[in-house]
Parts: structure tokens; sequence; C-alpha cells
């Protein structure tokens, strides 16, 4: 079929120009492909040879730092073994996974991205969080993004403009939210049209039926993320009867036709404990989830209620907690708020990430619902040299304690500064309630409080480096 004029052309169409950058990705794919046919034919003895490769196209020290983590858990830990084994189910979802997280975002990506920087003298994000739609089929209780209209939508023409320029800047990330993401009927025909891009969604799973988990099993590049709450009694409370048993059958699709999943929760005062218990995190290992990503509750969107945040006696345990298991569970855990040392302090305002809303506003932050521009009427570069971005990068890191890296929860101050500084508007009613009134009040407050803790927990960190052993290994559990 012809290239279109307007769509530039994909790896594999445009030898030529692509020149040496299309060789690499040739002889990529064909190292990825022999990695994984030994892993199909003699797992134990391969999974050593992958983590061999995987670190000779790490690009950070950190990469380096896990892939050396995993290998000591892999020669002691059978659970982890088995969880490799998981993996292995469907070959073709590990080639596509390996070829565009590996290959793509790593060994390619990063490189393009940096000379794309150079040559528009522009800071370019390494993934961005797009909604294609607000639409959802649940109304969950607390919802961050429960304020947008729901009629708010990227056309499939809009969404495919966004991902080719984003390609072109070097990004390979691309993860979805909403509303709901399977709610978008063009979702999956929008993936398969751009096959070099990794995809991560962040869905309440009840849209998952055979039909979806077959075509997720084909694509092999997208990486459901599903909502969870605790068990049943917890979850059913804030999504509504009957939506934990479809959740427990999503999974078991996804598992039973090897397509990599992991799980989202809501981290609040009255579920922490459920969720970070042995229980729960060993339930999750048993269903097949790889990772988790941790969201402590913010008061946005529908019916913010301060009440539901962590006390700081609580994020502290949090702190140790996940240090814990991530020595002691095969399950990669990732918490936003508490990882700031991971990853140098705020990751939003297009330093790391950003967030195009279903309206295709163009916000810092999936929980900073504020902006200047739409992605309507700019280019995916031009977007990145907006105003609040400008405000955000110049603070970055908000403070100098990682352990506080948010400017909503953590420094408040900043985000009033920021929206000041910039002009930027609410991109829907309400928005503007974390900036004054009550919820800001207590935002100084809580803040405040927190910064002491976190000032403690840092003192932690540096004796626990000095001692080479792990933050909180030495700490009980709550």
């Amino acid at each position: 079929m012809a290239q279109t004029p307007e769509r530039p052309a994909r790896f594999g169409r445009n030898r030529e120009a692509l020149g040496g950058e299309w060789l690499k990705r040739v002889v990529g794919e064909f190292a990825i492909d022999r990695v994984v046919d030994h892993l199909a034919r003699d797992p134990e003895n391969a999974l050593p040879k992958l983590l061999d490769f995987a670190d000779r196209v790490a690009q950070s020290p950190g990469h380096h730092a896990g892939i050396a983590g995993l290998r000591q858990r892999l020669s002691g830990d059978p659970q982890v073994a088995a969880q490799a084994r998981r993996i292995l189910t469907n070959p073709h979802v590990v080639k596509r996974i390996l070829n565009t997280w590996v290959l793509n975002a790593i060994l390619l990506g990063n490189p393009k991205r940096q000379q794309r920087m150079k040559e528009l003298n522009l800071h370019i994000p390494t993934a961005i969080l797009i909604d294609p739609t607000s639409a959802c089929n649940l109304r969950c209780t607390g919802c961050w993004a429960g304020s947008y209209r729901q009629a708010d939508r990227l056309e499939p023409e809009l969404l495919d403009r966004i991902l080719d320029e984003a390609e072109d800047l070097g990004i390979y990330w691309i993860v979805l939210s909403g509303g709901e993401p399977f709610a978008y009927k063009e979702l999956l025909d929008v993936v398969e049209r751009h096959p070099n891009l990794a995809f991560m969604a962040y869905t309440n799973g009840t849209l998952i039926d055979d039909r979806v988990a077959d075509r997720l099993a084909e694509l092999g590049n997208f990486s459901p993320a599903i909502s969870l709450e605790g068990w049943e009694e917890q979850t059913d409370a804030r999504r509504g009867p009957g939506v934990f048993a479809k959740v427990m059958a999503a999974m078991d699709r996804l598992l039973q036709r090897g397509v990599l999943f992991g799980a989202s929760v809501t981290v609040t005062r009255h579920n922490v404990d459920l969720l970070y218990s042995d229980e729960f995190i060993d339930f999750l290992i048993n269903k097949g989830a790889l990772y988790v990503w941790s969201f402590h509750y913010i008061p946005i969107g529908r019916g913010p209620d301060t009440d539901l945040m962590l006390l700081p006696e609580q994020r502290a345990w949090l702190v140790r907690r996940v240090n814990d298991l991530r020595h002691t569970k095969p399950l990669l855990i990732a918490d936003f708020w508490n990882d700031g040392h991971v990853v140098g302090g705020c990751i939003a305002g297009g330093r790391t990430y950003f967030h195009i809303n279903a309206a295709g506003d163009i916000e810092p932050c999936a929980f900073v619902h504020f902006a200047t521009d739409n992605i309507r009427n700019l280019s995916l570069a031009q977007a990145l040299r907006n105003p609040v971005f400008a405000a955000y990068q110049k603070r970055q890191p908000f403070a100098a304690n990682h352990y506080a890296p948010c400017p909503i929860i953590d420094n408040p101050q900043s985000l009033r500064d920021i929206v000041a500084e910039s002009g930027a508007r609410p991109t829907h009613v309400g928005a503007e309630d974390v900036l004054t009134g009550a919820t800001a009040a207590f935002l100084d407050q809580r803040s405040a409080e927190w910064h002491r803790v976190a000032d403690q927990l840092e003192e932690e960190r540096r004796q626990a480096a000095a001692e080479k052993i792990p933050v909180g290994a030495a700490a009980g559990r709550k």
C-alpha cells in the first residue's frame, strides 16, 4: 500500500534514509530472535544469557544495577525463575516486548532522542501519557479523572499524528489512560499502526474479553496495568459490584495467552496495610502480574477527600516496606511519590513524561490539571516548549530531599507559582481547588509534616548506604 504524504515512513520502508539506524535494528532483531529461541528451548540456562544481553544494551548505571540485582535474585529464588518461565508462555509477545522496550526505547530510542534534542535545542521526555477518551464504563469513587468531560476524545487521525511525531522525536514509550482506554473502540487498530512503539495502559480491566485478549496477544507490544483497590470487598466498594470478579477473569485471559500485564493500585490511609501485605502481593504474583504501579491518593478529580491521603507515618512505612518487598518478592514495584531517589525527583512537566488529556490539553502531569496549550493547534515539538513545562523544569527538583518530590502534595507552593507564572488555566471545573481554600490549606500543613518525616528517612537512607544494606531491611513490618 502506498505511503500517504502526511504520514512518515516506518522502519523498513525507507532503508536509505534510515541508514545505520536501519542496520542496527536488523542486527538487534536478529539477536533478540536468537535469545528468545534459546529461552523457549532451555529457559533455566538461557535466562542468565538474557540478562547478559540486557546488560550489554543498558544505557544507565541504574539499569545495570537493576540487572545485577535480578541476576542475584534469579540464582537463589525459585519464584523468580517461575515468573520468568511464565513470561515465556508466548514467545511472540516476548520478542515484541524486547523489540519495542529494549531495542527501540533503549538501544535506538535514547541516541535518537539525544540527537533530536541537539537539532531542535529542545528537551524531549522519554514517555507520553495520553487519554484517548474520557468515557468510562465505571464511575469510581474519587476518580482522579472523574471531572473531565465524558464526551472528550482524541480523533484516531490526531492520535496517529501524535504517535508518528513521538517516534520521530525518539519517544517510544506510550502510556494510555482515560477514562477507560478500552472504551476507545479504535484503540487496538491505532496500536497496530505503530508497531515500533511500546504501549502500556492503565485500565479497569472489565472490557478485556476474549476478543481483546486475543488481539493483545497478536500485537505483543501492549501491556495492561489493571486497577485494584485490594480484595473483592475493597475493589467493589470503590468501583462497583462485580468488578473484582471481572478483573480476575481478565487476568486469567491474559495469563493464558502469555500477555504481559501488571496491576495499578491507589494507596489510601485505609488500604495501605492490605495492599502491601504478603498475602496480597503473593496473590498478585500468583495471578501472573509482573509489576505494580503504586499511586498515593491525591485529592483531585471527582469528590476529592483529603481524609483518604496517607498519613506521614504510613508513607514512611511504605518506603521501608516497598524496599523490603523488592528484596523478597519477584514483582517489580514502582512507587511514584516515594521513589524520587531513583529518578531524581519529580518526573512530570516534560522532564521524563507529560500528559495529553482527551480534550487535547497539554498538562504537565496526570494529576496537575492545568494547561496553556492544546495539541490540536501544535506539533508535538512545539507543545514541549509550552510555558507550563518551562516553569516546571526550572524548579525541578522541587526539594533537595527526593522523598518529597511532588509539587502537589509535598511542595504545594511550587505548583501555585508555576500556575501563576505560566498563566495556565484549569482544564476542568474544580481543578483549581488544590491552589486555594480548604484543600490548599490542608496540603500546606500535611506537606510540612511530611518534610519532617522525610528528613528522618533521608538520614536512614544515608546510614543504610554507608552500611551497604537496603533501606528498611532492618525495619519491621507495621
